[in-house]
């Protein structure tokens, strides 16, 4: 086994800027859950995250410094891929993709609680195209995992802990499961499980306590790969549980050896804000921590918001553009939408340069809503749009599932902020608006120093911009009621585009990052 030592993080939880010399943590900010990597070649890598409900499916990352990551696509992106029908639940879905490199191809499994089950996709190119889904019929359990051992076996684990031998070409089940260790003595949901030959070992590494507070990483280590396995002395190798760390709930990691030989984890997290309990409202995000060895076994270094840079050049990619012009034919692989993405409801063909939706649901309270969205990246940001609502009603949201959404609502001559939580739907304000196309604005600003244990995480705020460019807030909302913790579910806030009624053109989306 090659061990490498490595730096160490220190923390500064007050930061929020982005600098080359001091990278940030999340290294993949907003709903970027269940984080699976791997490494082809010498220095790139790959990481796909869960997608729920939301179509196109499992965004797909590059890296070339495991700090700075550029989403290139989607693993599943065309409808005969991926059936979501109506009745699938916010936070139904795809759950918990393994990404592989193997044998000169990429390999890629995930559950579809509410479709097939269990499917694996190929692609020699993870940009895609990935190829139709595989299933596995014979595979039961949640967040597959995909290794191989030197006789050419397939081994698939899932959430339990389970093992199955697998012909990954044909989806076909090669003799009965068995159980494998499966974490602490009466542990709630060890799930996320990666099987791994490192050195002399395999491991099998695996999550435990639940995705909230109680979360946390542990290990355990065998001679092959279906075991017996030993539990590492030291678990869970990782939780922040019981700690007022500024990151929380802590699992669900994977393992990947950086361009110098040392080693590194991506792990699931959240960053709470406000008083008491805490909400957090990005959902949970993709973190970044340095592993060393002791004994044959890893050591998670420091977890911390701002990170000492790893020994290795960073390549910065190109920033992304605070505005989308909608310019090209089809949208960028980041917006997303609940469910399915009709061509005919969502398209840039019909008005040259601009985003044309035509309703299906009537609000977004209905699972069938005309809605693309972008994740909500960052604490505090600000989201704005040119609105044309001459044919029908719609306008700019926050949304976090049907039951809880901010928006502010364009129609012919006035705008109106609407409000769900829960049972509970209110208008809150509405403004009259000259006739024309219309700017809204959306803003959110973070909780920074909390004078109150009932304070919220943020404050959204809803308005529009007149002729002159001036911003009319027409309300101020509390952030709490767009977070998990009110919620429920494994999804965080998308911020997007929708209609309601008719049909709303939409010339421009900005979206960017706010210092308070």
């Amino acid at each position: 086994m090659r061990v490498t030592t490595v730096t160490t993080v220190t923390s500064n939880p007050q930061t929020d800027t982005t600098t080359i010399n001091n990278p940030n943590n999340p290294v993949i900010p907003g709903f970027h859950p269940d984080p699976s990597i791997c490494r082809a070649g010498e220095e790139d890598y790959y990481l796909a995250c869960s997608s729920f409900e939301y179509f196109p499916g499992v965004p797909v990352f590059h890296s070339r410094d495991l700090v700075h990551w550029t989403q290139i696509g989607n693993a599943l992106d065309r409808p005969g891929q991926l059936s979501l029908p109506r009745g699938t639940p916010s936070s139904g879905g795809l759950y918990a993709p393994t990404l592989r490199h193997h044998d000169g191809r990429f390999w890629l499994v995930v559950t579809n609680v509410s479709g097939d089950g269990n499917m694996l996709l190929t692609a020699t190119d993870p940009a895609g195209p990935w190829s139709d889904p595989i299933l596995l019929p014979g595979v039961h359990g949640i967040d597959p995992d995909l290794a191989w051992d030197d006789d050419g076996n397939c081994w698939c684990t899932v959430a339990g802990v389970s093992q199955y031998r697998i012909d990954p070409h044909t989806g076909e089940t090669l003799g009965e499961p068995h159980r494998l260790w499966s974490g602490a003595p009466g542990a709630k949901a060890p799930e996320a499980p990666h099987l791994y030959r490192i050195g002399d070992y395999w491991y099998l590494l695996i999550a435990e306590g639940g995705t909230e507070r109680c979360h946390g990483i542990s290990i355990a280590r065998g001679r092959t790969p279906d075991g017996p396995f030993e539990p590492c002395p030291a678990n869970p190798i990782l939780t922040h549980r019981g700690t007022d760390h500024p990151i929380q709930n802590t699992g669900h990691g994977d393992l990947v050896q950086g361009p110098d030989g040392s080693w590194w984890m991506v792990f699931l997290g959240v960053r709470p804000l406000g008083g008491t309990p805490g909400w957090h409202i990005l959902g949970r995000e993709t973190f970044l921590a340095p592993v060393t060895w002791v004994d044959d076994w890893p050591v998670v270094g420091e977890v911390a918001l701002t990170m000492a840079p790893p020994p290795w050049p960073l390549r910065e990619p190109a920033a992304v553009p605070v505005r989308d012009d909608f310019d090209l034919g089809d949208l960028a692989p980041a917006w997303i939408s609940p469910r399915s993405r009709p061509a005919r409801d969502h398209t840039t063909g019909e008005r040259p340069g601009w985003l044309s939706l035509h309703a299906r649901g009537e609000s977004l309270d209905d699972p069938e809503v005309t809605f693309v969205g972008r994740r909500q990246r960052d604490l505090s940001c600000r989201a704005r749009t040119l609105a044309d609502p001459a044919e029908g009603r719609g306008g700019l949201a926050v949304r976090l599932d049907e039951q809880h959404h901010y928006e502010i609502e364009a129609a012919p001559g006035q705008v109106r902020v609407l409000a769900r939580v829960g049972p509970f739907r209110s208008e809150v304000a509405s403004h009259p608006t000259a006739p024309g196309p219309v700017v809204l604005r959306v803003e959110t600003t973070a909780t920074r120093e909390v004078t109150d244990a009932r304070q919220g995480p943020d404050t959204v705020t809803l308005g529009v911009e007149d002729e002159a460019g001036t911003y009319v807030e027409l309300a101020a909302l509390d952030g709490r009621y767009l977070s998990t913790e009110v919620a429920g579910g494994f999804t965080g806030r998308v911020v997007g585009l929708y209609a309601s009624t008719g049909t709303v053109h939409f010339d421009w989306f900005d979206y960017e990052a706010r210092t308070d």
